[in-house]
């Protein structure tokens, strides 16, 4: 299925593709307090309204999707899947919950963590961007390898765990939503911080969007930029134009006009003309 996260190779072991393969007797009743965090959780931030509402309807008709669990040691245990579930019970004041007892290394910690996060798009761009370097510097995965765990490219990838180069700033406002990821990976053409820096104060003060941010970073590298006479593009082309960039994972030009225009897609290397490939034919 188009669009489908693909897990990694046993990961379909430990967390079934639907509530169906579960049989009643794999699911017990547990101690939240004998559940601990997933240590490798990438994402580091709950929105409180959201834990409510979820404490709210666990109130009502208690934790229906059982936690995932491995053992540890002194009769605790260690989620793998279900942080929210977990936060949302404990604030519902609930003593047990449901859980399914697996068995998993660190490095299927790091990716059903990841994994479940990216599903409901729940990660910041700096918590994925954290994730993806763990995988590859920890586990030696590829970013080709990762981006097949994760349902994403493999340019986007590469893309997220580059803006773990930005300067501390301009990471800071990445994480407050100051700016979007869009205008981390224009700054990230950038080498210098103190670059970084003043580009990110001229976005805030000016209000730049992506492409405004894309061009004053050619401006700043010594990049003549062409001038012509026609218009910027309308606001809802300029969306369009991000949208396909961000889901082609590579940069696009849209020509507009009335009686027609042009879509250019750029790749860089044959791997990157290859995932393009695969993508637009929603090859698997």
């Amino acid at each position: 299925m188009a669009g489908k996260i693909r897990l990694g190779k046993g990961l379909d072991a430990l967390i079934p593709p639907s509530d169906s393969a579960l049989k009643l007797s794999d699911v017990q009743q547990m101690a939240v307090e004998q559940i601990r965090r997933n240590p490798h959780q990438p994402r580091t931030t709950f929105p409180k309204e959201q834990l409510e509402e979820l404490a709210a309807s666990i109130r009502a008709h208690g934790v229906i999707q059982p936690l995932i669990v491995k053992r540890g040691p002194d009769d605790q245990f260690t989620l793998i899947a279900g942080e929210r579930r977990l936060h949302a019970a404990r604030l519902a004041g609930l003593a047990q919950v449901p859980v399914v007892l697996r068995e998993a290394d660190d490095q299927a910690l790091v990716e059903l963590a990841l994994v479940e996060n990216v599903q409901r798009a729940d990660l910041s761009p700096l918590e994925a961007a954290e994730a993806y370097q763990q995988l590859h510097k920890e586990f030696g995965l590829s970013h080709e390898q990762i981006a097949a765990r994760v349902g994403k490219s493999r340019v986007a990838v590469t893309n997220t765990i580059g803006l773990l180069q930005l300067s501390e700033e301009v990471k800071k406002a990445l994480a407050a939503g100051s700016i979007s990821e869009g205008h981390g990976r224009a700054l990230n053409g950038l080498e210098k911080y103190a670059a970084q820096n003043a580009a990110l104060r001229a976005i805030l003060s000016r209000e730049l969007n992506v492409r405004q941010t894309e061009e004053l970073v050619r401006k700043m590298k010594g990049h003549k930029v062409k001038k012509t006479g026609k218009q910027s593009l309308p606001a809802d082309i300029q969306s369009l134009q991000a949208q396909l960039r961000d889901a082609l994972g590579t940069k696009v030009n849209l020509q507009h006009s009335p009686k027609g225009g042009r879509l250019t897609l750029y790749y860089y290397s044959d791997e990157e003309l290859d995932n393009l490939v695969a993508r637009l034919l929603k090859r698997k």
